[in-house]
């Protein structure tokens, strides 16, 4: 990190972690504290990913702990949201994600409330090669919206960056970040091709 810190340094791009734990210190052999973070100029922080909620069986309170950590050292966390294909095909997708924001933004103050970015990712579309069309991502990223405005306000909702994450690519990229309430990407294994990642970053 340290090096690519020195690369970034002077530009507009911002450094961020795929996780960290949610403990100041102590004997976690292996896990990344936020001061570990912020050492090497780490600004942002994804929390709740969807691999990490299913193989490391992170519970919704768990990545709260972890929300609540990363404000408490001023980084910013990315706090991710998305249901399975089998609790979409129950129609259980807006029951999910109520649950995974409000517990996920539980003990949140204020002051911090609008400094979260949102980043809706389902499930079955990472790495899967499909991809939510941009009419299901806008009709959830509409619905989390509404949600954080009924949890602080629509002025601190309106401003809050969502994101959508699912198989983006340069293909499908122009269309989905046209949707009014999709304000940007978490971009996967796109973004490990140069010219691919180069290209979704062009869409905008």
């Amino acid at each position: 990190m340290e090096a690519v810190k020195s690369v970034i340094s002077g530009s507009v791009i911002k450094l961020g972690a795929q996780n960290m734990n949610n403990n100041d210190s102590g004997a976690f052999t292996g896990e990344i504290s936020a001061q570990m973070l912020k050492s090497v100029g780490c600004e942002y922080v994804i929390l709740g990913h969807s691999e990490r909620r299913t193989i490391f069986s992170e519970s919704d309170e768990f990545v709260n702990q972890k929300v609540l950590q990363a404000f408490n050292n001023n980084l910013t966390p990315i706090l991710c949201c998305g249901e399975s294909l089998e609790e979409r095909e129950n129609e259980t997708t807006f029951n999910v994600i109520e649950r995974q924001i409000k517990a996920g933004l539980k003990n949140v103050n204020a002051d911090n409330f609008g400094k979260v970015i949102i980043a809706y990712e389902p499930i079955w579309a990472i790495g899967t090669g499909k991809t939510a069309s941009p009419e299901q991502a806008q009709e959830v990223h509409a619905f989390i919206r509404k949600l954080l405005a009924d949890l602080s306000s629509e002025e601190t909702a309106s401003n809050i960056t969502i994101q959508y994450g699912g198989s983006v690519k340069p293909e499908n990229a122009k269309e989905l970040l046209s949707k009014p309430d999709i304000d940007g990407a978490l971009v996967g294994g796109a973004c490990l091709k140069a010219d691919s990642f180069r290209d979704i970053i062009l869409s905008v």
